[in-house]
């Protein structure tokens, strides 16, 4: 009799599963037919449950050895066709996508069990929209952005700190956008949404187009 009461218990774990897949669907977590919406609709719904920074990124570049490199990053804008983001041009990461040119980025939300990965070419996001995002941050964060040689060796906090004061007494009130900081575009070919299923059957669409603004092609992936 325990035998058969088990075999029960473990038929109905198994349609209970079943039925929150087929839920799973019919939320439409994955509808559209535009990528970027999607991703829009996802960090919209992360910004209600996570506690810090839900536009945090894993940014991954390759350096001249081929050597790889990831660090966190903010993600700024989902933009009509790329992902935004702002740096140091002169930094670790600004030298390695000048020299590659390409680059992928995940964000992972642990409230919603989803993730997003991307990968693509790179190009500079400059101009109008570079100054904006620039104007609309802190003063302090503004003057940090002039003083920082970001990734360069620095002999102790007094001396950055000692900078941070030279270059406030120099700029003033309302400092122009350094020459060498600004954003990055990255212009999928790939994006990859990913939700957690049960006993590990995640759910995985692909988008993927020959060449960034093309035709897309979306495929079901195992798990």
């Amino acid at each position: 009799m325990g035998i058969f009461s088990t075999m029960r218990r473990a038929d109905a774990e198994c349609i209970l599963w079943i039925e929150k897949m087929n839920t799973m669907q019919r939320d439409g977590i994955f509808a559209g037919d535009n990528p970027f919406e999607i991703a829009r609709t996802w960090l919209a719904e992360a910004e209600s449950s996570e506690l810090n920074d839900p536009n945090a990124v894993a940014l991954a570049t390759v350096d001249a050895s081929g050597l790889p490199n990831v660090r966190m990053v903010l993600l700024k804008e989902i933009a009509e066709d790329g992902f935004i983001f702002y740096t140091n041009y002169t930094s670790a990461k600004g030298r390695e996508l000048a020299e590659n040119g390409q680059a992928a980025m995940v964000l992972h939300w642990k409230s919603l069990r989803r993730q997003i990965r991307i990968r693509g070419p790179v190009e500079r996001e400059e101009g109008d929209k570079a100054d904006a995002y620039y104007a609309s941050r802190s003063l302090k964060s503004r003057l940090g952005a002039w003083a920082s040689d970001q990734s360069k060796p620095l002999d102790s906090r007094a001396t950055l700190m000692a900078k941070v004061a030279k270059i406030t007494a120099q700029k003033g009130p309302n400092p122009p956008r350094p020459p060498f900081w600004g954003g990055f575009r990255i212009a999928p070919v790939e994006i990859e949404f990913w939700a957690d299923g049960a006993f590990r059957l995640h759910d995985r669409f692909v988008w993927r187009t020959e060449t960034p603004g093309g035709t897309w092609k979306i495929r079901r992936l195992n798990p």
